[in-house]
C-alpha cells in the first residue's frame, strides 16, 4: 500500500520535554525505526510533520533579536521543515540503507479571505501556566489559548486548497524514492492578482495537509501518528471511550478540540469520503498493528462502528 504517514509534532517532541536538538532527534530516531517497520512490512510511505513546538520556538529566538529584522512564519515553517526533514531523512537513511529520500519544501495555496486568519486556533511554540502565557501575551500582542492543563500560543490555520509540488512528489514516488514533504503542513502561499505567490503569516495544519496530499497522490491511506493511542469521546472523563471502527458520516457529528484531535478527525473524514479508503489515528509505537486495523482509530464509509464494550 501507499500510504500517508503524518507524524505528530507531539511525536517528534513529547509534551513537556525541553525542545534541545538532542531531545527531537532522539524522538525523530524513534520514529524512524516506526517508519522502516512500515516500510519492511512492505508499504511505500510518503512523510509528512508536524512542526509546532519548533516554529514556535524559532519565533521567540527571531523575536528576541534587537534588530527588529524578525522573519515571518512562513519563512520560519521553511526553516523549520528544512530542520525537521533533514534529520528525519538521515534517520531513515540510516536504517533503510538502500532506499532512496529526499525531503522537499512545499508550497500550500490558501485563500486569503480564509476566516482562520480572524480566529486563530493553531497552537506553536512551549507550554506555559496560565500566569506566564497571559504576560506574554500583552507584552508581544500574542493570543492564547489552553492547551491541557496549560497555555499555548494561537496563530491562524487557513483551510489547505492545494499542495503545489504534489507532481514532483508523486514523481519521486513512482520512481521508489520515500519522500519527506509537507513539513508543517507546508508553506502557507496565496496567490496574487498576477498570479504570482507570496507567503502568508500562518501555520497551515499539517493533517489536513496530509489528507490533501494523500488524495493527491491516490494513496491507499492516511494514517495520523500522535501521543494518543485512538480518538477518545468524552477525553478526560469517567465516561471517555475509544472509537475503533467508525465510518465518517457516524464521526462527524462528534465534537473534538480545535487545537488537537478536530483536524486529525476532519482529514480522516475528508480522505475517507473522498477516497473510499481507510484513514486512521493512533499512537506512534502501533503504525504498523494501527494499519493491520487492530488498534487505533480507523475511519473509513465502509467500516462498521465498533467500540470495546459497546454495541
Amino acid at each position: 500500500m501507499l500510504i500517508v504517514v503524518a507524524l505528530g509534532g507531539n511525536a517528534l517532541l513529547r509534551r513537556g520535554e525541553p525542545m534541545t536538538a538532542d531531545n527531537q532527534r532522539a524522538n525523530i530516531v524513534r520514529a524512524a525505526s516506526v517508519l522502516a517497520e512500515l516500510v519492511d512490512e512492505g508499504h511505500s510511505i510518503v512523510v509528512t510533520h508536524g512542526n509546532g513546538p519548533q516554529v514556535g520556538l524559532l519565533a521567540l529566538q527571531a523575536a528576541a533579536t534587537s534588530d527588529g529584522g524578525a522573519f515571518p512564519l512562513d519563512v520560519l515553517g521553511a526553516e523549520s521543515a528544512g530542520m525537521i526533514g533533514y534529520v528525519i531523512e538521515q534517520e531513515l537513511g540510516n536504517l533503510l540503507k538502500e532506499r532512496l529520500f529526499a525531503t522537499l519544501l512545499t508550497q500550500v495555496k490558501v485563500d486569503p479571505h480564509d476566516r482562520a486568519f480572524a480566529q486563530p486556533t493553531k497552537p506553536i511554540g512551549p507550554v506555559y501556566d496560565k500566569a506566564t502565557a497571559h504576560r506574554l501575551a500583552s507584552e508581544r500582542g500574542w493570543q492564547i489559548a489552553p492547551d491541557g492543563d496549560r497555555w499555548r500560543r494561537v496563530v491562524a490555520s487557513p483551510k489547505p486548497l492545494e499542495i503545489l509540488e504534489a507532481s514532483v512528489i508523486s514523481f519521486l514516488v513512482e520512481r521508489g524514492v520515500i519522500v519527506i514533504c509537507t513539513g508543517g503542513g507546508g508553506v502557507p502561499v496565496i496567490a496574487r492578482d498576477d498570479g504570482s505567490l507570496c507567503g502568508v503569516e500562518a501555520v497551515i495544519d499539517k493533517d489536513l495537509a496530509s489528507s490533501l496530499l494523500a488524495r493527491a497522490l491516490k494513496a491507499d491511506m492516511l494514517l495520523m501518528l500522535t501521543d494518543v493511542d485512538a480518538v477518545y469521546v468524552d477525553y478526560g472523563t469517567a465516561a471517555a471511550h475509544a472509537l475503533r471502527h467508525v465510518t465518517a458520516k457516524e464521526i462527524s457529528g462528534r465534537n473534538f478540540p480545535a487545537g488537537s484531535m478536530g483536524p486529525k478527525v476532519g482529514a480522516a473524514i475528508e480522505f475517507a469520503e473522498e477516497t473510499g479508503k481507510p484513514a486512521a489515528i493512533g499512537k506512534l509505537d502501533d503504525a504498523v498493528v494501527i494499519v493491520s486495523g487492530k488498534r487505533g482509530t480507523w475511519v473509513g464509509p465502509d467500516a462498521p462502528a465498533t467500540e470495546p464494550g459497546r454495541s
